[in-house]
């Protein structure tokens, strides 16, 4: 979705994170910052349209892995270049980086979870290269 945060409409009822990669729960869906005027919108939500608001499904396009326990940040910093210690990629913080060659959107949720969200092309490679480096954590 892109749109400038100050003419989304009133009846949008969706609010959206202001801060650089940042996440946020609004209502039944994820919103994670993307860009200045650049929001992923995660659930099953029916979007208004509006002259001020741009719109595209792009529900095919990725695949959520979850990366979940102590040493899921270990794990995904053996492939990423962010530093992910957790005062810097905590709970409510997103992030647009390469893992492991691969392109994908980091989701810092709760005690050590992430969702890596990757294109579905690349979500088998992903998936067996996690599970190959994870036997080291």
């Amino acid at each position: 979705m892109r749109v400038d945060p100050a003419r989304i409409p009133p009846s949008f009822g969706l609010r959206l994170p202001v801060e650089p990669g940042t996440w946020l729960r609004s209502g039944v869906a994820d919103v994670l910052w993307l860009g200045p005027d650049e929001w992923l919108v995660i659930g099953d939500l029916d979007i208004p349209r509006s002259e001020d608001v741009a719109v595209t499904d792009v529900s095919a396009l990725r695949t959520t892995l979850l990366v979940a326990g102590p040493g899921a940040r270990d794990l995904l910093a053996h492939g990423c270049s962010l530093d992910l210690h957790p005062s810097v990629v905590g709970p409510g913080r997103c992030a647009q980086t390469m893992l492991a060659r691969a392109q994908v959107v980091l989701v810092a949720r709760e005690d050590d979870e992430f969702w890596v969200l990757v294109r579905a092309s690349f979500a088998r490679y992903l998936a067996d290269w996690l599970t190959d480096a994870a036997v080291d954590y």
